[in-house]
């Protein structure tokens, strides 16, 4: 309980910190600001602030401050590609050339094959039962032989 309470503050201290760091760097950057900014004075520079205002989007009523304002912007002529190309012509296919399949008999192993797959199954397991038979068998006429000789001796 006491750790958690622990990593809270530490992390409130933390925000304290980054928010001491944020203020700082705001004041600077305020106080550049109203330095670099030319003031008014009664010498007549209040007319060269003025002078020095744009406007882009706001149309003043002050006729010198319509000086100020900015042309829109010129936009660049779009020129769009696919337009300017015209339509590749299609090309003539045979309807016939679709109708056949690639191979003449994909439907019917389509629908044969898990019949197919079943008997495949069964022919593996009846080999393997004649390859058995064939062991015993010969495993058989060994033991005979073998006996054979074993009884003449």
């Amino acid at each position: 309980m006491a750790s958690e309470e622990e990593s809270i503050e530490q992390a409130a201290a933390a925000r304290r910190e980054r928010l001491k760091a944020l203020r700082a760097a705001q004041e600077l950057l305020n106080s550049t600001d109203d330095d670099s900014a030319p003031q008014a004075d009664d010498n007549g520079t209040d007319e060269e602030v003025n002078n020095n205002m744009k406007f882009r989007n706001y149309v003043p009523h002050d006729k010198q401050l319509q000086e100020g304002k900015l042309a829109p912007p010129v936009l660049p002529k779009f020129e769009d590609p696919i337009a300017a190309e015209p339509p590749a012509p299609e090309k003539k296919e045979d309807p016939f050339v679709n109708i056949a399949p690639k191979k003449p008999n994909w439907d019917l192993r389509r629908d044969v094959q898990k019949k197919l797959d079943k008997l495949e199954r069964r022919t593996q397991k009846a080999i393997y039962k004649i390859m058995e038979e064939q062991e015993k068998e010969k495993q058989l006429a060994e033991d005979k032989s073998g006996n054979a000789v074993e009884d003449s001796n």
